[in-house]
């Protein structure tokens, strides 16, 4: 093996060799050469005269110069401090080597709460989108793989999770699906691993037949004025009544009509602006109010307990989500509070003449056209205004 001189005392290697390191005995530094990753031999005598050899790597990381440990010779061989150097120069390159130690990949439970924090700040306040995320990881993904590191999650481990309730839970497989792989996207960006086991592989594999959407219960239109008399006659609390009578009037989601404040509310203008973070568009909402539904707020004025809710429960709390719900279920009405929006739309659609677009409007749907939606500025509130109140004549007719 050709040697090189650097001084008279030891002829040091180009290369270094397992010989080498076991029989040299001349302290020094000595290096593996080039292409070697910055891995070097060091040779020191103790404090009591023994030798030492210790491995170290040179290398940098974040732009600074890194002297990395490796181990002592012999436990650590020759061999093994070759391939801890190409390790590192690999964990480096991916972004897992930081200041000199290599950074512990999140599990897959961490980088949960990570996404989460990402996407809180867009979330509504009092929404339940961090409950229902983390609902659906512990249910499914977290049994499988949540205490894995990001990076050693597979296409099988994702399939394994969504395949049983594929079939029978189609919506939920969905959402478990999109939110596993928001991680997952997360942790390519973060540079933790270079794929997305839940992307495009895993839905060809999936089965493809589709399962009919559920629908939310509905009642015909014919029927809801039935519906709002049976909740006004019931014994349920003043506000949940009121609430789920203006939620029929006004066509507006339930959680609109629950957190209704009456700074939104103008009575002179006879109208109900919602706030971007209120809906669930994120766009202000103008809602018409018909002369029904000022008399419903009327009748609120009473329930006012300093909270500024239209409709205060106990405690100055918005009714609950489950108040309205669980009154209609009483009562064996076989509706959700939803259910009552497409039985307006049906109505307006079967016994008006009233466009499509006032329509959609009035349900606060957004224009899926961006073209048409780029051209049409007008809200037709007061074209909306003459629909809602014949809405509520319609509830008011005898015999309806």
């Amino acid at each position: 093996m050709p040697t090189r001189t650097k001084n008279a005392a030891i002829a040091r290697p180009y290369r270094l060799s397992a010989r080498f390191v076991e029989t040299v005995q001349q302290p020094g530094r000595y290096g593996d050469g080039r292409g070697s990753g910055g891995l070097s031999l060091r040779v020191k005598r103790t404090a009591s005269g023994h030798l030492s050899k210790s491995w170290g790597q040179r290398i940098t990381v974040e732009g600074r110069p890194r002297n990395l440990g490796l181990g002592t010779w012999p436990h650590v061989s020759l061999a093994e401090a070759r391939q801890k150097c190409v390790l590192n120069l690999v964990a480096r390159q991916r972004g897992e080597l930081v200041t000199g130690r290599r950074r512990t990949l999140p599990t897959f439970a961490e980088a949960v709460d990570k996404v989460i924090a990402v996407h809180r700040v867009g979330w509504k306040d009092g929404s339940r989108s961090e409950r229902d995320w983390r609902v659906t990881m512990r249910d499914y993904a977290m049994p499988r793989f949540g205490a894995r590191p990001v990076n050693r999650i597979q296409t099988s481990d994702v399939m394994a999770v969504l395949l049983p309730i594929w079939n029978e839970k189609r919506e939920t497989a969905r959402r478990v699906r999109r939110r596993i792989s928001a991680v997952m996207r997360w942790a390519v960006a973060q540079g933790y691993r270079e794929d997305n086991p839940a992307g495009d592989a895993i839905g060809a594999a999936l089965p493809k037949n589709e399962i009919r959407p559920q629908h939310y219960q509905a009642l015909p239109y014919t029927e809801v004025a039935g519906a709002v008399a049976m909740v006004r006659g019931s014994q349920a609390h003043p506000a949940t009544v009121l609430a789920f009578e203006f939620l029929v009037l006004t066509a507006c989601r339930s959680g609109e009509v629950r957190g209704a404040r009456w700074e939104e509310i103008d009575l002179d203008a006879q109208e109900w602006r919602i706030p971007p973070e209120r809906m669930k568009t994120n766009r202000e909402h103008r809602v018409p109010l018909s002369s029904r539904a000022l008399e419903v707020l009327r009748e609120a004025r009473p329930l006012a307990d300093g909270s500024g809710l239209v409709f205060p429960a106990t405690r100055g709390r918005p009714v609950s989500q489950v108040a309205i719900p669980r009154t209609l279920r009483g009562l064996k009405i076989g509706a959700v509070p939803h259910g009552f929006r497409s039985s307006f739309r049906d109505w307006a659609a079967e016994r008006t003449e009233v466009p499509r677009e006032v329509c959609e409007l009035a349900l606060a749907h957004v224009n899926r056209d961006r073209v048409e939606a780029a051209y049409r500025r007008s809200d037709l509130f007061e074209r909306r205004r003459a629909l809602m109140e014949q809405w509520s004549a319609f509830l008011a007719e005898p015999g309806v």
